[in-house]
């Protein structure tokens, strides 16, 4: 009995070098293109709008090949614009008249994603479909520009799709579901109604097109 634990023991130590033996740690540069909008929970009164971004950056990945999972973690300078719209209201009535607010801001963003990579035994030297998922943090550079004050610290949580050519470049398309209340402040000069800048309720999300080249 004590010689067959030796022997598990010893086997499962083997396969764990051979995972790390296997196993892949590579960097590489990453650049994209996001659409952000802002949700807000007041839709009646406010409204966010498509605008699109950029994100450049490097990342790390690393990857057990034998059962394709692994992690990447990036570090990214990321633009990300958006406009809200009010709508301005005098008592309970609608004016129709718009007030516009753009609320840009740059961002250092911090990706963290476990992913997984398919092989396909025909073709895995040449593509690999992937799936990832991760949280990401956002930190603003910079300060508020306009009456819509938003933290310096954002949430998000990252889903993607993507293909790995040739174990160097992957390409990804990603969305990523705001977590917390970016809303820090509001100082609005026209009448909301009932509605106080305490209610109002604003999440950031967004898509992200990105393509990576790990060396």
């Amino acid at each position: 009995m004590k010689r067959a634990k030796i022997a598990v023991v010893v086997a499962l130590v083997a396969l764990v070098s051979g995972f790390q033996a296997n196993a892949r740690l590579a960097f590489g540069v990453k650049a994209g293109l996001n659409v952000n909008k802002m949700h807000l929970n007041h839709d009646e009164l406010l409204d966010g709008s498509n605008r699109a971004g950029f994100t450049v950056g490097v990342m790390g990945e690393y990857t057990l090949p034998m059962i394709g999972l692994g992690v990447d973690l990036s570090l990214m300078y990321t633009r990300m614009n958006s406009e809200v719209e009010a709508h301005i209201k005098t008592g309970s009535l609608n004016t129709g008249a718009l007030a516009e607010y753009n609320v840009g801001k740059n961002f250092l963003e911090i990706p963290l994603n476990l992913k997984y990579k398919f092989s396909i035994p025909v073709v895995r030297h040449i593509f690999a479909p992937m799936v990832y998922t991760g949280p990401t943090l956002a930190l603003k550079l910079d300060g508020s520009q306009n009456s819509f004050a938003t933290k310096t610290c954002q949430w998000g949580w990252n889903v993607g799709i993507g293909l790995e050519f040739i174990r160097h470049l992957q390409v990804s398309a990603g969305y990523t579901f705001g977590i917390n209340n970016v809303m820090d402040d509001v100082d609005l000069p026209f009448n909301l109604g009932t509605v106080t800048p305490g209610d109002i309720n604003m999440r950031n999300n967004y898509w992200t097109v990105t393509a990576a080249w790990l060396f």
